[in-house]
């Protein structure tokens, strides 16, 4: 004879099933697995909840159709069973341009801004969302997700990162990678797509990374790692993600890689001439900082 544990409301039933029906029981139990959160079942191939995160700076002239057409992608992926909720934080960066206006009165549910009012830099509208998002609801259940404004991987890697999460429980970040999918420079020219691969690799080599892509704009995380991660990072500019990445080596935290591809392709805000050796300095300085931090 075996048993089986299962909740019924606010019961315990314990099931004596025997032996020669353990099998088909145990399979019956894995696809039709279920988890109680907030009084109501939730299918264990979803998560509970996504939070979408935007880092916004000077954006007006694309921002309302990144809301609307996020807003929409977000419910559409929900009702396909992604996620039981979601959010959507759009993190201004001190914008000059009316940017945060022009969102708070799209009047969009599911939608909020949390900011600051002098520019900062990329990683700390990140942090600021992240941290926010993470302090609201910390469960493990709850996937925190940032990409850029201009959606350059399209909106369908939301529902790809969710179904990550939901299949590979034991993983705590997935990060996208353009360098495992065979399309994922295709918008970029030649120069460019050669360009970003060798500014990436370096940086990796001086990082110490074994990542394919740490600087895909695209990363997720489950909020207690959001927590433990972002609560530690100081750095404002472009180079938070080997920050991030950094903090998340020292912590142990499991990490996935899913091929993700350029879509919408627009200039880079950095300059790889100018800009790869002050990164690969301040790598260097974070290193030294997080390997200096007690856990």
């Amino acid at each position: 004879m075996r048993y089986y544990f299962t909740v019924s409301g606010n019961n315990l039933i314990c099931i004596s099933v025997p032996a020669a029906m353990h099998a088909y029981f145990r399979t019956a139990l894995r696809l039709r697995s279920f988890v109680a959160l907030g009084g109501k079942r939730q299918d264990m191939n979803s998560i509970n909840k996504l939070t979408l995160c935007i880092p916004m700076y000077n954006e007006s002239s694309i921002i309302a159709d990144t809301v609307k057409t996020l807003t929409a992608a977000l419910e559409k992926y929900r009702e396909g069973g992604a996620y039981r909720r979601w959010e959507l934080i759009v993190s201004d960066d001190g914008s000059t341009d009316g940017s945060a206006d022009i969102v708070r009165s799209l009047g969009q549910s599911g939608v909020r801004i949390c900011g600051y009012e002098h520019n900062r830099g990329k990683g700390c509208a990140v942090r600021t969302a992240m941290l926010e998002a993470s302090r609201e609801d910390g469960s493990p259940e709850h996937v925190i997700m940032f990409t850029d404004a201009d959606l350059a991987y399209g909106t369908e890697v939301i529902d790809r990162f969710a179904r990550a999460f939901a299949q590979h429980r034991d993983t705590d970040i997935f990060i996208g990678s353009r360098n495992l999918s065979g399309d994922g420079y295709e918008s970029y020219t030649f120069i460019r797509r050669i360009a970003s691969k060798a500014y990436i690799r370096l940086l990796c080599i001086v990082g110490g990374f074994k990542l394919s892509d740490s600087q895909c704009g695209c990363k997720a995380f489950r909020a207690p790692t959001a927590e433990q991660i972002f609560s530690r990072m100081e750095t404002d500019g472009f180079a938070f993600d080997f920050e991030a990445l950094l903090l998340a080596g020292r912590l142990g935290s499991r990490i996935g890689e899913i091929p993700v591809s350029v879509i919408n392709h627009r200039e880079s805000k950095i300059r790889l001439g100018r800009d790869v050796f002050k990164m690969a300095h301040d790598l260097f300085k974070m290193k030294r900082r997080v390997s200096k931090i007690k856990l």
